[in-house]
């Protein structure tokens, strides 16, 4: 798979040595000439450009790239690149970085933004995800569909504690992506059975949230009222 980054920063060249150690290709570009860090990304290729301009992004090939991820520090250019990367070159996936929490509303599939990345909204959640036990947690949004990636640790008095996944009654427009049990990770098979404590993650529909978080937290007896 071919990856274009826009942006050579931390950010950037941490997503990119992680891309290069499972065999992928990697461009980085950025417009800074202290951003380029050969040394730093040595298997990855580099090009001093502004993603913003269409020559730049004609001399990096980018209809040859699967994924362009925007990772600058400015949203407004991650908006840019990611409608650029989308509407003329036609990448299939295109994943932006959100600085600014307040800006998040604006990455959508407007701007050509399938998957949009907030990191104080994901370090938020993985702080709610870390003590939360029975509370739904929203760890990544998806602009197609409006749906998010969601996580929730069932609590001891569960009704479902003890329930096979192909038994219970799962809300439409949700569905269950990983089971993890301590070190484990499951894929959620029709006769697993659900234990307190397991760590469930799902691809859900933000308007079925709430219905899924009362079905997972419902206190065994309560179903009878």
């Amino acid at each position: 798979m071919r990856v274009a980054i826009a942006g050579a920063g931390a950010v950037g060249r941490s997503i990119a040595g992680e891309l290069l150690e499972n065999g992928h290709e990697v461009l980085l570009v950025d417009k800074a000439p202290t951003a380029i860090s050969v040394e730093r990304v040595p298997m990855a290729e580099w090009l001093l450009a502004d993603a913003c301009e269409i020559t730049s992004l004609d001399e990096a090939a980018l209809q040859r790239c699967n994924v362009v991820i925007a990772a600058t520090g400015d949203d407004k250019v991650n908006l840019v690149v990611s409608l650029l990367a989308k509407t003329e070159y036609g990448v299939p996936r295109v994943v932006a970085r959100v600085n600014n929490p307040k800006n998040e509303w604006l990455f959508n599939e407007a701007w050509g933004v399938d998957v949009a990345v907030s990191t104080p909204r994901l370090m938020s959640a993985l702080v709610e995800e870390a003590v939360s036990v029975g509370d739904l947690v929203r760890l990544l949004r998806f602009s197609h569909g409006d749906a998010n990636l969601v996580e929730l640790t069932l609590p001891p008095e569960s009704a479902l504690a003890g329930t096979r996944v192909g038994e219970v009654a799962w809300p439409e427009d949700t569905s269950l992506v990983t089971i993890i049990r301590g070190q484990r990770v499951l894929t959620p098979s029709t006769e697993e059975t659900l234990e307190a404590g397991d760590e469930l993650l799902f691809v859900a529909a933000q308007a079925r949230e709430e219905q899924l978080e009362d079905l997972l937290s419902v206190r065994r007896g309560d179903s009878d009222d």
